[in-house]
């Protein structure tokens, strides 16, 4: 099904597209024939988009690359352990109490349409949360917003928050004269005007077209169009190797050798560490996995090295805590450095024997209630047969039967947002150690059935919202580090989620026509084209390939 299409959107490459297929293929696009377009091999959005740029509407299905679009105040720095750097924001001061942060915003600013930002573009953008509960999406935890100068924004706490600030990555700058006369509710943003450095030219279900601005505040793009096309996994191997795409996010099991052998100066493939790991994520909130020691028992008997072979990424097996090695070295318990989670069945059989289950024709049984589990996963990421491991696995040693039940996407994330699952797969982390635990603090529990920002475990525990919150108040990093080192405690026994391995982002470029992207080896943003800030920042970087 189409979807109509707005004034000032153009719908001339509607007709040519299907699934799968690049509109223009010659490669050439914008207002400049001469300048071939980036095209996105987009695996991970379905084989159709839905027209939908309101970036703080709660629907799960939406258009893609919104971040080329509207921008954030600051940005997080995953060369740098994650910590936050300037974007919207030039600076951000705390009060001496750490209960209000000032941010200082650039003043050379403007929307698509040609507006200035201003402090008030800024209040109103981050008061919609506030205003709106429904809204809510990224767990926001200020209860107030002031603009207090023209280019000045007060945002002020309930208590201490000196390690919240990380929520301001995620929260995008939107123009008050627009958004203001919406029900931001049910509104579609069909025409999106944002402070970022392209506008949507195009829309179709097949295909979006972002053209570059010629007065962004951060710099002159030579990238003039990126499209962005929605593709299986298979497909986008094909014309990632042919050409006829250039960028893409697909794990790609073989790629060193199916890819980048065949040409190692224009294929790349290329692996950043998130910082967090893919984990099994329990649902606290219902039986049997309310129960510590069923957590434990499945946990133990996740095979994660032979998940991690069949990745062809061996050695990235996930250690308890869900803080990645790497990237956490001088944070983690010496005790859980470099930990590798063996298969312990002895184990695992203890903890169920302590739970009081027993299983029986392959159900968890106690108290004659009957638990049939169930294991949710993205099937647009081909986790199939990753979930087979684990139900094999647990089959094998516990006797369980654990059902998969994939999904796509966008279903998926509504499933785990309104707790709909026993089990399920999905990353966890942030940026910082608070980051990568503060979304279990029960500030964001919902009832299941409603639609949580995170937590979707429903994890409800004292003793981690008093952890959390000490970590948000403190401003020492001594301090901090001992807190991590008690929430590391509470998930490696309290087993609220199990990792399983390291997560990382997987970019593959064909650089034929674009140069200048950044390496594992040296780098200071991530090239991935749904990465906010860093999408632009790659695109700032690259240039025209001599041909």
């Amino acid at each position: 099904m189409r979807v109509a299409l707005p004034l000032g959107i153009t719908a001339a490459l509607v007709a040519a597209c299907s699934p799968n297929t690049v509109a223009d293929p010659d490669g050439t696009g914008g207002s400049d024939e001469s300048v071939p377009a980036l095209v996105y091999g987009n695996t991970d959005g379905g084989t159709t988009y839905t027209l939908n740029y309101n970036v703080y509407s709660p629907a799960t299905d939406k258009s893609p690359n919104s971040a080329l679009v509207y921008e954030p105040l600051v940005r997080i720095d995953y060369s740098d352990g994650g910590n936050l750097v300037p974007w919207l924001a030039e600076s951000w001061t705390f009060s001496p109490d750490g209960t209000e942060v000032t941010f200082a915003l650039r003043d050379d600013v403007t929307f698509s349409d040609g507006e200035p930002m201003t402090a008030e573009d800024v209040a109103f953008s981050l008061s919609i949360p506030l205003e709106h509960a429904e809204l809510n999406a990224t767990g926001a935890t200020y209860e107030s917003v002031e603009a207090v100068s023209e280019h000045e924004v007060l945002v002020t706490y309930p208590a201490a928050s000196y390690s919240s600030l990380n929520q301001f990555a995620n929260l995008q700058i939107v123009p008050e004269h627009i958004w203001s006369e919406q029900d931001l509710t049910t509104w579609t943003n069909p025409e999106p005007v944002g402070t970022g450095g392209f506008t949507v030219a195009a829309f179709s279900p097949q295909q979006v077209t972002f053209e570059a601005r010629d007065d962004y505040w951060g710099g002159t793009f030579e990238v003039q169009t990126v499209k962005v096309v929605p593709v299986t996994q298979d497909t986008v191997k094909a014309q990632l190797l042919s050409g006829d795409v250039q960028w893409g996010t697909v794990s790609w099991a073989n790629g060193e050798d199916e890819f980048v052998a065949l040409d190692p100066e224009v294929n790349h493939y290329q692996l950043y560490a998130t910082g967090g790991a893919f984990s099994a994520i329990f649902n606290t909130g219902r039986a049997p996995f309310d129960d510590v020691h069923v957590r434990r028992a499945l946990a133990m008997t996740i095979p994660r090295s032979d998940i991690v072979a069949t990745l062809n990424r061996p050695g990235t097996e996930a250690g308890p805590t869900g803080l990645v090695d790497g990237v956490y070295a001088d944070w983690l318990l010496p005790e859980y450095q470099g930990l590798v989670q063996e298969v312990d069945v002895d184990g695992a059989l203890a903890e169920l024997a302590e739970s009081g289950f027993t299983v029986e024709g392959g159900a968890l049984v106690r108290e004659g209630q009957v638990y049939n589990p169930t294991i949710s996963f993205n099937t647009d990421f081909g986790w199939e047969a990753y979930a087979d491991i684990m139900i094999n696995s647990w089959r094998d040693n516990l006797g369980l039967e654990v059902t998969p039940a994939g999904a796509p996407g966008a279903a998926l994330f509504e499933q785990q947002q309104t707790g709909q699952f026993d089990i399920t797969i999905n990353a966890t982390g942030g940026a910082g150690v608070y980051g990568v635990y503060s979304g279990l603090s029960s500030q964001y529990l919902a009832p299941e059935g409603e639609q949580a920002a995170t937590n979707y475990g429903r994890w409800n525990d004292p003793a981690t919202d008093d952890v959390i919150a000490r970590m948000a108040s403190t401003a020492d990093p001594e301090e901090l580090r001992e807190l991590g080192h008690e929430m590391q405690q509470i998930v490696v026994e309290g087993v609220p989620y199990s990792p399983i391995y390291t997560s990382y982002w997987f970019i593959d470029i064909n650089a034929s026509e674009w140069t200048g992207w950044p390496t594992p080896e040296d780098f200071s943003y991530i090239p991935s084209p749904q990465q906010g800030p860093d999408t632009t920042l790659t695109l700032l970087g690259l240039s025209r390939a001599e041909s």
